[in-house]
């Protein structure tokens, strides 16, 4: 395997605070792959061999509940770690992993996790807080799903996916990876009918603008008012 350049990962988050001769000596246990668009890097229930870095491209976290419904957790962005099953103590993993765009990742196998954390105690400090943004992210959907129109649950995805991953036109915000209707349905607990007929009619206001797993908002700010609006109408 290629040497991965230290200085194209020593700004991440997972690294802070390490010296070089430390990041050399971690990025050392780790190899990389490539996964193609929609391929599966691990599957819900699966033992939990590995820990993942995501260097290029986009991963889809979905879980699937007891009766078969696939919910879509979160999207992984370059530079953020997922499958730290290890961090929570899990022994298989909660969620299936799969390439959302085609991928490049690091990879550490789960059994050197207890190796590094006591070598480099600040890489468990950072992937700690990791876990916890996470956590309250996860806090803030609920939140969301009790509490909010099914309007404002879509509107809130969006936006938190053109933080994540937007890419600036001249006319907007392009989220800046494949995402379908059905994702959107699968993140804020709604159905595809209710996504397509709130982007339909969006689209018809100037808000945005959404093809085949494409999306832009063309007016982000109009976005923002629909989130944050008092919840007085709407379906769920």
């Amino acid at each position: 395997m290629a040497k991965v350049d230290t200085s194209l990962v020593a700004h991440l988050p997972l690294f802070a605070g390490l010296t070089p001769e430390a990041l050399d000596e971690i990025l050392r246990e780790a190899r990389s792959a490539r996964y193609p668009k929609n391929s599966a890097i691990f599957e819900q229930g699966a033992d939990a061999q590995s820990f993942f870095l995501l260097l290029h491209g986009h991963v889809r976290a979905a879980k699937t509940t007891p009766t078969g419904e696939q919910i879509v957790v979160r999207y992984v962005a370059p530079g953020e770690t997922f499958g730290l099953a290890m961090a929570i103590g899990a022994a298989r993993y909660p969620a299936t992993a799969t390439a959302a765009d085609d991928s490049v990742v690091l990879i550490w196998p789960t059994s050197a996790w207890p190796r590094l954390v006591e070598r480099f105690p600040s890489l468990a400090a950072n992937t700690l807080q990791t876990v916890g943004t996470r956590l309250q992210e996860s806090h803030t959907r609920i939140l969301e799903m009790s509490t909010q129109q099914v309007e404002q649950r879509v509107a809130h995805a969006l936006l938190r996916l053109a933080k994540q991953s937007g890419k600036k036109l001249d006319y907007g915000i392009e989220i800046d990876f494949p995402i379908s209707r059905q994702d959107i349905a699968q993140m804020t607990g709604t159905t595809l009918h209710t996504v397509s007929r709130i982007l339909s009619g969006w689209e018809s206001q100037g808000l945005v603008e959404s093809g085949r797993q494409r999306i832009i908002l063309r007016d982000p700010h109009g976005i923002v008012v629909l989130a944050e609006r008092s919840a007085d109408s709407g379906a769920a």
